[in-house]
């Protein structure tokens, strides 16, 4: 069988059980909370200011809210499990990162957030983060990170901070940078100097459109243009395959009536 046609066929399996898993769980979760106090949509039943405007407005905003959260978790799950295709994958980096490294990466997050500043963001930034000359001791360190990939045929290491629609406050675009750098700091420091390491900033969809600019300005202050995978490029480089976007994108539609199913399912439950 081609390799391409097989790993098309095994990408469309994972999509399909996903949405599949997905769909069934939480479906299963919200009926049995139905006469849970603590339950989802019961939490939100409380809040007069939205009570008040009806029945339907106090369902359909905490489902909203449950279901945004608890998709974002799927797709989150189902990258991970298309990359395992692909790459060899972990969710944390571990070895050291010198007192001198966190000091640079420190520098570099104030110049970016400081507009009067002329340092703007760079790639090659990262290359500084490598080569500070550091002479404290310091203990090894575990980084939790959503992907960690090896690609074992080019012998390549990718960082990946994944935000399913990838809107950041300037707190947490600062967050997601410096732990891309300690991230980077520590996997080149227990792979030496001649690693290669590249890391990037991802969503799961362009929230502007796809095929339209990326403009999260918050984002863009602190991350450079190479380093962005936004929706289409994320999907394609998850999958190694420029028709990724689409063959994901193709079977979550061909399986989307099942979810659907399971959210008139529950709909019929509290609004009956």
């Amino acid at each position: 069988m081609d390799k391409q046609i097989s790993s098309e066929k095994a990408i469309r399996q994972l999509v399909s059980v996903s949405v599949q898993t997905f769909a069934k769980a939480f479906s299963a979760r919200h009926i049995t909370e139905y006469d849970d106090p603590d339950g989802t949509f019961n939490m939100k039943i409380h809040n007069v200011f939205i009570a008040v405007l009806g029945e339907e407005l106090q369902y359909y905003t905490a489902m909203c809210r449950s279901f945004d959260s608890s998709l974002g978790n799927m797709l989150e799950t189902l990258a991970i499990n298309i990359a395992k295709l692909f790459y060899t994958v972990s969710q944390e980096v571990r070895g050291v990162l010198y007192p001198e490294q966190t000091a640079k990466i420190a520098e570099l997050l104030e110049a970016y957030k400081n507009s009067k500043n002329p340092r703007k963001v760079s790639v090659e930034d990262f290359q500084e983060i490598r080569e500070v000359q550091y002479l404290t001791d310091t203990q090894e360190k575990t980084h939790i990170s959503d992907y960690y990939l090896l690609d074992e045929e080019t012998a390549e290491h990718f960082l990946i901070e994944l935000k399913i629609g990838g809107d950041l406050d300037n707190k947490k675009a600062r967050s997601e940078k410096e732990a891309i750098f300690e991230q980077y700091a520590i996997l080149s420091n227990s792979l030496g100097k001649d690693a290669k390491i590249k890391c990037y900033f991802a969503t799961a969809y362009n929230r502007y459109g796809e095929n339209k600019p990326w403009t999260q300005g918050r984002v863009r202050q602190f991350f450079s243009e190479e380093e962005l995978l936004i929706g289409r490029d994320f999907w394609n480089f998850i999958c190694r395959s420029e028709q990724g976007y689409e063959i994901v994108i193709d079977e979550y539609k061909k399986n989307a009536p099942i979810i659907r199913a399971a959210l008139n399912e529950i709909k019929s439950k509290y609004l009956s």
